[in-house]
This record gives C-alpha cells, sequence and structure tokens, in this order.
C-alpha cells in the first residue's frame, strides 16, 4: 500500500507551488500524507494570505491526486465491508433453507406417523378390527386413530399398569405377614458407580442381608424401583440369594407426576395401616406421606449403618403390634433424618426405663424396713 501511495503524494507535493497561495490544502492533505510516508516536499511555509478566487491548474492537479490516494486508502475498507455484506447474505439464505428443510421434515414425519399409527389394529389372522372411527372419511379416521394412539401411550407412562399391583394376600395354610414393607433399590439398597475401567456397577449397602434377615418373617418385603424392569431384576437377585423379597414393581408401576415417578401404594392391594415405604425421596410417596420413611441417598461409604437401624427400627413396630403404622411414622414424617429421631427417642425411653427401675429398687429397699418400724412402733 505504501509503495502505492508513495508516487501520488510524490506527484501531490510536487504539484503545490513554491508560493504558499495554496497552504490550506498543503496543510491538511497533502503535508500529513509527505511527512508520515517521508515524501520530500512536506515543509511549506505557514499561509498568511487568503485564498484566490479561482484555483489555478497546479490546484487541481493536487485535488486529483489527492482523491486517487484517499480511493487507494478506503479500497481495502469497502471490500471488507462488502464481504462481510456477502456473509450476512449467504448466512440468511442458509438459515431460510434449513428453516424450510425442517418444516418439510416434520410435515413428513407427521403425515407418515398419521399414516402408520392410525391404521386399522389386526387380529390374529391379520384382519382389521373394526372400531369406533370406521365411520369417519379416511383421512378422519387416520388422525383420530393415532391421535388415540399416542394419548393411550401417554396415559400408560403417567398411569400405574395396573389398579391392583399385588395379588391378593395369602391365605391359610399360607403365611401371610401381617406386615408389608415397600422398599426402593436405588441409593437405598444399591449405589451406582461409574468408572473408566468398570463402567457402571452397583454398590451393595452394608447391612442388606441383616435387615432381610430380620425383618423377613415379619414383613412382606416388596421391592418397589424407579428403574427399569431390565436393570433391576438381575440387581434383585444378586442382593437376596435366599428369596426374602416376595415381589418387586418397576418404573412401570409408578404413577409419574411433575417429573417424578411417584409410588401409589394404594395400588397395592394392601391394607394401608400395615404398609411401610422406604425411600430415598419424599416426593416418591407423596400420595401418602403418612406410610413413609426418608432415609436420604447412600452416598456410597462403607461405613454406613443405617440399614441395621432401620432394622431395629421396623422390628420395634411389628413386635408391638401397632394397629395403625401412619400413626406411629406421623410422628417422624417432620424429622430430617427419621432413624436418627429413632435412636434419640429410644435412648431417652431407655433412660427413663433405668429411672424408674432404679426408683423401684429404692422403693423395694425401703420397704422392709418401715415394716419392722411399724411393728417395734406397734409394740
Amino acid at each position: 500500500m505504501a509503495a502505492l501511495v508513495r508516487p501520488m503524494c510524490s506527484r501531490v507535493c510536487a504539484a503545490l507551488p513554491s508560493l504558499p497561495l495554496y497552504h490550506p490544502l498543503h496543510s491538511r492533505l497533502a503535508a500529513p500524507l509527505c511527512s508520515r510516508l517521508g515524501v520530500p516536499g512536506s515543509h511549506r511555509r505557514p499561509w498568511s494570505g487568503a485564498a484566490p478566487s479561482s484555483p489555478g491548474p497546479g490546484a487541481t492537479t493536487l485535488a486529483g491526486a489527492a482523491a486517487a490516494a484517499a480511493a487507494a486508502v478506503s479500497g481495502p475498507q469497502q471490500q471488507q465491508q462488502e464481504d462481510e455484506e456477502e456473509t450476512r447474505r449467504r448466512r440468511q439464505r442458509a438459515r431460510g433453507f434449513a428453516l424450510r428443510l425442517a418444516g418439510a421434515l416434520a410435515l413428513c414425519g407427521g403425515v407418515a406417523g398419521v399414516y402408520v399409527f392410525g391404521a386399522n389394529a389386526l387380529d390374529e389372522d391379520g384382519k382389521e378390527v373394526p372400531d369406533e372411527f370406521d365411520n369417519d372419511p379416511v383421512v378422519v379416521q387416520q388422525v383420530r386413530r393415532a391421535y388415540q394412539y399416542f394419548k393411550d401411550y401417554r396415559q400408560m407412562i403417567i398411569e400405574p399398569t395396573s389398579q391392583k399391583l399385588l395379588p391378593d394376600p395369602l391365605r391359610e395354610p399360607y403365611y401371610q405377614p401381617p406386615y408389608t414393607l415397600v422398599i426402593e433399590l436405588t441409593d437405598v439398597l444399591l449405589h451406582p458407580e461409574w468408572s473408566l475401567s468398570t463402567g457402571w456397577r452397583f454398590k451393595k449397602r452394608p447391612g442388606i442381608d441383616y435387615l432381610l434377615q430380620q425383618v423377613g418373617q415379619l414383613f412382606e418385603i416388596v421391592v418397589f424401583t424407579s428403574e427399569t424392569g431390565l436393570t433391576a431384576f438381575p440387581l434383585v437377585d444378586s442382593i437376596d440369594p435366599q428369596g426374602y423379597i416376595m415381589y418387586r414393581l418397576f418404573r412401570d408401576a409408578t404413577r409419574y407426576l411433575q417429573g417424578q415417578h411417584v409410588k401409589d401404594l394404594s395400588c397395592l392391594n394392601r391394607d394401608m395401616s400395615k404398609v411401610i415405604m422406604v425411600d430415598s425421596k419424599r416426593e416418591a410417596f407423596q400420595l401418602q406421606p403418612f406410610n413413609g420413611v426418608a432415609l436420604g441417598r447412600w452416598d456410597g461409604s462403607s461405613d454406613d449403618r443405617v440399614l441395621y437401624d432401620l432394622a431395629t427400627f421396623l422390628r420395634t413396630i411389628a413386635l408391638s403390634g401397632v394397629e395403625d403404622v401412619r400413626t406411629v411414622l406421623e410422628n417422624y414424617s417432620m424429622e430430617d433424618n427419621p432413624i436418627e429421631a429413632f435412636k434419640r427417642r429410644q435412648a431417652q425411653l431407655q433412660e427413663e426405663q433405668k429411672r424408674a427401675a432404679e426408683a423401684v429398687q429404692q422403693m423395694q429397699t425401703k420397704t422392709p424396713l418401715s415394716s419392722l418400724t411399724g411393728r417395734l412402733w406397734r409394740r
């Protein structure tokens, strides 16, 4: 660029006459260019007179050269602006094309979905099964059947698979435990872990075997998890080789509410006054809050002792013959850690029992002395 502008500035400076008559052009345009580029002729004298009424041939030459120099300087900027404008237009065209393509694909997908899911159901012989939409026009039939299909599919996700998730209680001569324990699998009995070498695996919580052995004879144990059956079924087999767990319920048996898989205990086909649910989330039993115990999520620590304390808590309820477990669990519903609250209350009860026993013992030691004193006094 300097090689292009320098000859032009040389011509500008050479076009200035020796008189200071055209000094305004010299000081405003030519002089800065000449001084910056090191072109001779930038040492004109200051101007002290008035400008002539009409420019001479030197001024015309100067103006042309200055215009050429300005055009040479502004050329790259103009080219850059044109490139930016072209890039912007290309982006707009690409965005418009992408939107039109997405709309066309959505339209084709909708038509294909209506065609596939709007067809009549087929029986075992491959014949169409009549339904309530047969009297409508063909297009209307397809649309209404497709809508009904997706509506039923959504309902299948939201609602449990059945309003009677468990069979009827066992009758004599078979033994039916008096209480039902519903327990979550993930973060209560097992903790999922992932590593680069092993991938996903589930860690077994300390005390699982002890819990199952202690409550297995007093409770009908039901694993009710928000995991899918494909994932949870082999996990239950691995943690219960003795078969204490009687039933297994998975994600399809939950009720989907506000982004949460909620376990509706009213669908268990059991007496709600004898059902206790153990989960890591209170939202899981929000429909029956006084039937649940929230343990909090297990973080995988090997020093955890919660399941041992839980076994003591459940055995205490069962051996006490509580008629309605909700009256007991309601007292722990506001506790952040119900098991710790139970241990604290149990310690207080033991302390009170100890003091009562000491008081009774003191009364028994005083009684013989008082009776002897009474006899002596009567004599």
